[in-house]
């Protein structure tokens, strides 16, 4: 019974995701996805014309995800200083999964940012939507200048996923989370 296109894309982009992130994506080649989704290279090909094609949606899928998990942990929290600390908590979060393995984005930027225009371009929208994000949680906490407190906030998460990455240890969020208290403590009105 042939696959229906829903399922071969899904474990098509399973095989991806997994592969990628635990190799990198130069290091998978196509062979490697077809033989672990079990969809015909063929088929691989039809659904994804090409291995752009492929870390492209790896990548868009992985954007979606993020947010999700980030939305959950933020959207948990009622108390506008907490909703910015609860980023901290996902990264906490995260960082204890068996497989993290860092940044996609930022992982997949440093393989293909310099030969892959669109790469790097998927690497900015998702790095800027974070920024955004941080912004609309410090307007929502009253900073005087959101823009300003969301780069400071950014720059300790992106330094947290990228020392967990390297170190191995999760210690990296809580010591994000400790900095991040100080920076509200010094920049949000008090109550």
């Amino acid at each position: 019974m042939a696959m229906d296109t829903d399922t071969a894309q899904r474990q098509v982009l399973d095989a991806a995701d997994g592969l990628f992130y635990e190799r990198g994506v130069q290091a998978v080649g196509m062979d490697a996805i077809r033989t672990a989704s079990g969809v015909s290279l063929k088929r691989l090909y039809q659904l994804f014309p090409s291995k752009d094609a492929l870390i492209e949606a790896y990548l868009d899928r992985r954007d979606a995800l993020w947010k999700s998990m980030l939305a959950d942990h933020v959207d948990a929290a009622t108390d506008p200083r907490e909703r910015i600390l609860a980023v901290f908590d996902f990264l906490d979060d995260w960082f204890r999964q068996r497989d993290f393995r860092g940044c996609a984005f930022i992982n997949s930027f440093g393989e293909l940012g310099t030969v892959s225009p669109r790469v790097a371009e998927l690497a900015m929208q998702h790095k800027e939507g974070f920024r955004q994000a941080l912004t609309e949680l410090s307007k929502a906490a009253g900073a005087a200048d959101p823009e300003r407190l969301a780069d400071h906030l950014i720059l300790l998460s992106e330094g947290a996923i990228t020392r967990s990455a390297i170190s191995g240890s999760p210690d990296p969020a809580l010591r994000a989370r400790e900095a991040a208290v100080l920076l509200l403590d010094a920049t949000l009105p008090r109550d």
